[in-house]
């Protein structure tokens, strides 16, 4: 199955997990979970039990220290409110304690699960990151994992207190009168039938909140971030209609799902209603008719009020679980998505550290549910060759540059540097040999020098000024603001985009590696500076083996080969000078058109 199938495929699955399986999945992810949770469950009934010693000691207080047979007894009526006392002390000291444990172990856990989906994120091949919304990504990692932490650190607590509490009630109850508590339990009856169905529905319900949370990220984000285009496209008013579509979803998804919160708490509260009135009639009769005692009724009535209480703080608490079962499962729906580009790791081979050859054998690659992008591609590439790619746009010339940096793998067949499997090859090895240079180097917002180390993060400023002045940039470091520690903004915005490939080039230099592959790295500057990076490229390819995807074919002229790619296959191969008087050829008509559009350009 594709990767990108698989990745639906699980988060839908996983919305139809049980809750006993989801929570078990996620103490498996985070074992911190389970932490000290003997201890915690043994301060949950210490906190419960202890909830019920002040009405057992009121009952008492009544009808012994009261009126006892022997009349009022002080002494007796003190012995309980000291009883009384401490065991609200003891009680308190119980639920800070449980609070703490719970609070503690739950952030450590889900702190494993927030870091094990931010990495398994970046495990995943890019074409599966571009199947889902990066605001989709990042609500899984934040939003939904928030959602976990409140429901397990305030949620779980009150789920935990709460049970204890409605079964040590009940237990007592029983043994102050079994008529009474039959009564308490007739009356909860429909509410405790329903809850299977509201369950349901409210999974269901928070499910569709959930992916709306994760739109509604999109909605906002891309255009913050893409900001200069909708200014500059004068789109306010679209973008904002977008936002507030993304907004009106969300609101009415929530809203739908407060439905079933609203009735389920609505049946608490008659139900609470009508257990009160019931005790409060049949504990009167059954007095009257000198089964209970004025004591009994009194302890009862409190009692009904501990059952009372939870249950009713059940019905909140069913919707923040149902929200958080939800989350916790898009989590892990990630975490069990299958990174296709699996690193062998330890066992895996090293590339050798000089200049490789490369082979693509018998290659063949289709995204998935569509056609072949590449078809049968046999190509040899000799060590310390420059190599251009060229080819209409959609030919698959950027689909061989993914393959040999291993951004993906071939459907079919094998991408080979220096006779080795890229599938065999230590992610570390590969990541030090090869170097993509895109079309526009991604920057982070931080520093020059900080952006440049990403080719090599123990380097220092020394280290990175001799790079600058290999490739002939030392007078341009030399003039930014700041130097190497001008901060370049987000996106590197404050840079032109000639600037931002300077860094990207000198990144790659510091990277040092022995297959350079790059996406026409020089079609995306200004004039001004396009001497400046053909100086540096030319320094920067000398002694590596190198494979350029040109969009210009100024590039393939200075190429040692042309490599020409025509919907999928490689059609033509040879040195520029040969090719372009082929007649008649895929590269002459290329070269042709683009000789022309030069000409216009220049008019």
């Amino acid at each position: 199955m594709s990767t990108t199938a698989t990745l639906g495929t699980t988060v839908d699955e996983g919305a139809e997990i049980g809750a006993i399986a989801t929570v078990r999945r996620g103490i498996q992810v985070s074992p911190e979970l389970k932490d000290g949770l003997g201890r915690t469950l043994v301060l949950a009934v210490i906190a419960s039990a202890g909830q019920v010693v002040v009405p057992i000691a009121m009952q008492q207080t009544l009808d012994r220290g009261i009126n006892g047979s022997g009349g009022p007894d002080v002494s007796f009526v003190v012995l309980m409110g000291v009883v009384s006392a401490l065991a609200i002390g003891l009680t308190s000291l119980a639920s800070y304690l449980m609070t703490a444990r719970l609070f503690t172990s739950s952030e450590r856990g889900l702190a494993t699960l927030r870091v094990k989906a931010f990495r398994h994120v970046h495990d995943l091949p890019l074409l599966t990151q571009n199947t889902e919304r990066r605001g989709a990504l990042v609500s899984r990692v934040t939003s939904d994992v928030d959602q976990v932490s409140q429901f397990l650190v305030f949620g779980g607590l009150l789920l935990v207190v709460s049970v204890g509490q409605v079964l040590v009630a009940t237990v007592v109850m029983a043994v102050y009168s079994w008529q009474l508590t039959l009564v308490v339990w007739v009356c909860f009856a429909p509410l405790f039938l329903s809850i299977r169905y509201f369950q349901r529905k409210l999974s269901a319900a928070y499910g569709v909140v959930r992916r709306q949370v994760a739109v509604m990220l999109s909605a906002i984000s891309e255009p913050v971030v893409g900001a200069a285009v909708v200014k500059s496209y004068a789109i306010e008013q679209r973008t904002q209609e977008r936002i507030d579509t993304a907004i009106d979803e969300y609101k009415s998804a929530s809203t739908q799902a407060q439905k079933f919160t609203v009735v389920s708490f609505s049946l608490g509260g008659i139900s609470a209603g009508l257990a009160n009135a019931g005790v409060l009639l049949i504990g009167i009769w059954l007095g009257f008719a000198g089964e209970v005692t004025a004591g009994t009724v009194l302890a009862f009535a409190f009692l009904v009020t501990l059952f009372v209480g939870p249950v009713q703080m059940g019905t909140q608490i069913l919707t923040d679980a149902q929200n958080a079962l939800v989350s916790w499962r898009r989590v892990i729906g990630i975490l069990d998505t299958p990174a296709d580009l699996v690193d062998p790791g330890e066992s895996g081979q090293e590339l050798p550290d000089r200049a490789v050859d490369v082979r693509f054998d018998d290659v063949t690659f289709a995204y998935p549910g569509g056609p072949p992008v590449l078809r049968d591609v046999d190509l040899e590439i000799a060590a310390g060759t420059r190599l251009a790619v060229v080819g209409e746009t959609g030919s698959g010339k950027s689909t061989i540059a993914k393959l040999l940096t291993r951004l993906m793998d071939p459907t079919s067949g094998a991408v080979l540097l220096d006779g080795i499997d890229l599938r065999e090859v230590r992610q570390v090895s590969l990541r030090r040999s090869v170097v993509l240079v895109p079309q526009e180097g991604f920057l982070f917002d931080d520093t020059v020098a900080a952006n440049v180390r990403y080719g090599r993060l123990d380097a220092t400023a020394e280290q990175i000024l001799t790079a600058a002045d290999e490739l002939g940039l030392g007078d341009w470091v030399a003039g930014l603001p700041a130097g190497i520690d001008t901060r370049v903004g987000q996106r590197g915005e404050s840079l032109s985009a000639g600037e931002r490939q300077l860094v990207a080039l000198l990144r790659a230099q510091l990277a040092d590696p022995d297959l350079l592959v790059l996406d026409e790295a020089t079609s995306a500057v200004d004039p001004a500076l396009e001497m400046r990076i053909g100086r540096a490229l030319e320094r920067l390819m000398t002694g590596r083996t190198s494979v350029t995807i040109a969009h210009r074919l100024s590039t393939a002229e200075n190429a040692d080969e042309v490599v020409v790619v025509d919907r999928g296959r490689i059609v033509q191969r040879g040195p520029h000078a040969v090719l372009v008087v082929q007649e008649g050829s895929v590269y002459a008509g290329l070269h042709a058109s683009w000789v022309s559009q030069q000409g216009t350009i220049g008019r």
